[in-house]
């Protein structure tokens, strides 16, 4: 069992590179680290040879340099692949080597917050067919060098009970707390016949059965906590929550995507915009 990091010889890819050692030494797993570059497909202006093997020459010393960020208790890896798809090479890679999960760094361009994303992530929140981890920007810096506690937003759209089941194993995997937490966001519950406040109360109530219902399918051996936290939007329902350095959270993928295939849902791309903690994206289960 490995983790994969998909590695850009940046800041970004340093916050990857350090969360994806986090997520191995929690899980005991093996760390690869990987960089896909792109054919040759142009002759560079001065004379320098190859110029394959020049980028790869280069690709190979990020790679060293990712591998220092690595502590010796991690059992490390590095790889080097050609692809004309960035996404395609990274899901490639990690198929190869039957990765638990991908790993990216969200600093780039897009959205705003801790997580702003880049158009290969972005790309590959709409298409892996394995649990996509983001980094927040920062994440270098932290001394926090396993995962603290395990959270899952639950629902009850499709995909719910494969997210769930993958919660309760990454948590007993990881040997920490898991914590269910349903929102409720008053922009998304209105239907323009009910007051704001009668349409919050009935989200509530189907959140609180929601959640019971999750409960009761949960391993008896499970340590849980629950709580449905509401607010005028999603993003000020996940800020009443309380959030320490260690904690990730898990979503599901959006039931507008393939079977086994992510799409990243309106819901979780209004939590990345106030999220300061890792988030795993896992894909819906196969209809």
């Amino acid at each position: 069992m490995k983790i994969l990091v998909a590695y850009l010889a940046t800041s970004g890819g340093a916050d990857a590179v350090v969360l994806g050692a986090r997520l191995a030494r929690t899980l005991g797993t093996e760390l690869e680290i990987a960089m896909v570059l792109p054919p040759e497909k142009i002759v560079p202006l001065a004379p320098t040879g190859d110029f394959e093997s020049v980028l790869a020459k280069q690709a190979a010393e990020w790679l060293a340099e990712a591998t220092k960020l690595v502590a010796d208790d991690i059992t490390v890896s590095t790889s080097i692949s050609y692809a004309e798809s960035s996404a395609e090479g990274i899901i490639e890679a990690a198929e190869r080597i039957n990765a638990e999960a991908i790993v990216v760094g969200g600093g780039g361009g897009g959205l705003v917050g801790s997580h702003s994303l880049g158009s290969v992530v972005n790309e590959l929140l709409h298409s892996s067919p394995i649990p996509i981890v983001l980094a927040p920007r920062g994440t270098r810096h932290s001394a926090i060098d396993r995962v603290r506690e395990v959270t899952c937003a639950v629902g009850d759209r499709p995909g719910a009970d494969l997210l769930l089941s993958t919660a309760v194993r990454a948590a007993g995997a990881a040997g920490t707390p898991l914590r269910l937490v349903s929102l409720v966001a008053l922009d998304s519950v209105g239907d323009g016949h009910k007051s704001d406040e009668a349409a919050l109360e009935e989200a509530r109530v189907h959140a609180n059965e929601t959640v019971e219902q999750v409960k009761s399918k949960l391993p008896a051996d499970v340590e849980v906590s629950w709580s449905v936290v509401d607010g005028p939007s999603v993003e000020a329902a996940v800020n009443k929550l309380e959030w320490h350095d260690g904690d990730v959270i898990m979503v599901g993928s959006s039931r507008l995507g393939q079977a086994r295939r992510l799409f990243l849902g309106s819901t979780a791309a209004k939590m990345l915009r106030v999220l300061q903690v890792p988030m795993v994206v896992v894909p819906r289960e196969e209809s």
